[in-house]
């Protein structure tokens, strides 16, 4: 039996007038419904530990987000580092045999004797010789920009008469003299990691710790960034 009715069954809760008697009811019904209530709630202490282990839970949680994005941005910055690479690559098959010293185009390539490349990838030479100057003797690209507004560029291969270099079409007919214009990069991408255009470039006459670019021609592209990558490196040495 609850105290409630032990106090009502007592011959002195009996003598108590209506007013009182109400009141002494009303205490014990608060108390007994906070007992309640702690019986089936937490404790401070139970509180605090559940809040101090999901505070180690979120804690360690953050450095794996952190690092989940930074490897994402390294492996586009390695695959815009590919892309440009390739570019120039491509571009520096394609100016094999093109322009002569001193010449203003690079001459009929549908001659015998002509500078054919061993290259089978270079389907094209480039025609625009007004975009090498004497210094760049390498010819490499005279800025990453060239690469994506593209240059005049005409078929790469022998006559017909005398045998053709490749049996179907390349990015020019064989023996067609229209010129076209070749794009080698859609457009220059971004550095993840500076979220900038802002590419470190060397020519292939500089070594890889140069300080500047010298202009001359891009034969290399690094981030600008000095961070430390996941692996330790930094990623201006990639």
């Amino acid at each position: 039996m609850s105290s409630k009715f032990k106090v009502q069954s007592s011959k002195f809760f009996n003598q108590l007038p209506n007013d009182n008697r109400r009141l002494v009811n009303k205490f014990l019904y608060n108390k007994q419904r906070t007992t309640n209530n702690e019986q089936i709630g937490f404790t401070l202490l139970e509180l605090i530990i559940t809040l101090v282990v999901l505070s180690i839970l979120v804690m360690g949680t953050i450095p794996l987000t952190q690092n989940a994005v930074r490897r994402q941005k390294e492996l586009r910055l390695r695959e815009n580092l590919r892309t440009l690479r390739n570019a120039i690559d491509e571009f520096h098959r394609d100016t094999i045999g093109a322009c002569p010293q001193g010449a203003i185009a690079s001459g009929n390539f549908a001659l015998p004797g002509g500078n054919i490349t061993a290259d089978p990838r270079s389907r094209v030479v480039i025609d625009d010789c007004k975009i090498f100057d004497t210094e760049n003797l390498d010819r490499y690209p005279p800025s990453l920009e060239i690469l994506a507004e593209g240059v005049r560029v005409k078929a790469r291969g022998l006559n017909v008469q005398f045998g053709g270099a490749f049996d179907d079409k390349n990015a020019t007919e064989q023996n067609d003299t229209t010129e076209h214009n070749k794009v080698y990069l859609r457009e220059i991408p971004v550095d993840p990691m500076t979220g900038e255009k802002d590419w470190v470039l060397r020519s292939s006459f500089q070594t890889a710790d140069a300080g500047s670019w010298d202009e001359i021609n891009v034969f290399d592209v690094r981030s600008s960034s000095d961070n430390e990558a996941l692996n330790g490196e930094k990623y201006s040495d990639w």
